[in-house]
């Protein structure tokens, strides 16, 4: 009975010293969390920015092999700092990590296919807190451009955000990296698309400033008949960005990341937009 006695006061001093302690603190780390994200959304509507973008509990690693190949090919990589660095790598593994891939046509998926496709995702989100597309959940690539039995055309590379997935030819998907100021890059393209797609259907903070940036821009073309006729005029953007909003928006996109001193020279106030829709304060933008 006294054994019995001493172990039920033990049990109680365990869950009172710790247990208790335990649980309310982590019920107070959820609850700070909940009215953080809170804290931003609000922000956001505001001021149009985030209060931060970089949290992290724990930094995940690529490889080795994935770490050297995100060095070697990403410029966008190489002007970040130290720090920024390894936030960069882990949005990169996170990304790789939570997204399945699918080689198509006997295609065996590599590292260097998970690197760059995550890297462009990571880049075009690099300056949102929640950097995650949630309209894309698989990747498949196919050798060559394609053949879609649903529009009976050959396609390069396409978002179906039903399928939740985005789908790249990686040769096109490549070539697309090889000259980098020649506003065609495929894989900036179609994540442009994603980009755009996902944040009309979801209401974070980074959704929302997407969204707000961009009613700023339309309406700012909207009312300057001038500026809408130098666009054309310029062939800065290639015709394909008058086809609808979607192209617009992706095509400006693969502009601004590959040229951005000239996109400033040309059009300052759509470049501004388009700074602020994707939140970027690195240099050379």
């Amino acid at each position: 009975m006294l054994l019995q006695t001493e172990q039920k006061k033990i049990e109680s001093e365990l869950i009172y010293n710790y247990v208790i302690p335990i649980v309310i603190g982590l019920i107070m780390l959820f609850i700070l969390y909940r009215l953080a994200k809170v804290f931003q959304f609000y922000y956001v509507s505001y001021f149009k920015k985030p209060v931060y973008t970089h949290t992290y509990f724990k930094l995940n690693k690529l490889t080795p092999v994935q770490h050297s190949i995100l060095k070697k090919e990403y410029s966008f990589f190489k002007k970040l700092s130290d720090k920024h660095q390894r936030y960069f790598e882990h949005r990169v593994a996170t990304f790789i990590k939570k997204t399945k891939f699918i080689g198509r046509d006997d295609l065996v998926v590599t590292d260097e296919m998970k690197v760059l496709v995550a890297g462009t995702s990571t880049m075009l989100t690099y300056g949102y807190s929640k950097y995650l597309l949630e309209i894309i959940k698989t990747v498949i690539i196919y050798p060559k451009a394609y053949y879609s039995h649903i529009n009976k055309t050959y396609h390069k590379g396409e978002t179906n955000p039903q399928m939740k997935a985005i789908v790249f030819s990686w040769e096109d998907f490549k070539h697309g990296y090889k000259i980098g100021d020649d506003n065609l890059n495929l894989g900036i393209h179609e994540f442009g698309h994603a980009l755009h797609l996902n944040a009309t259907v979801n209401n974070d903070a980074s959704s929302l400033m997407f969204k707000h940036g961009f009613n700023r821009l339309m309406t700012y073309l909207q009312h300057n008949k001038t500026i809408r006729e130098n666009l054309i005029a310029s062939k800065y953007f290639r015709a394909y960005a008058y086809t609808n909003h979607y192209e617009f928006f992706a095509v400006l996109l693969e502009n601004f990341i590959e040229t951005p001193t000239e996109f400033k020279a040309q059009f300052p106030e759509l470049y501004r937009y388009m700074k602020q829709m994707v939140n970027y304060k690195f240099t050379g933008y």
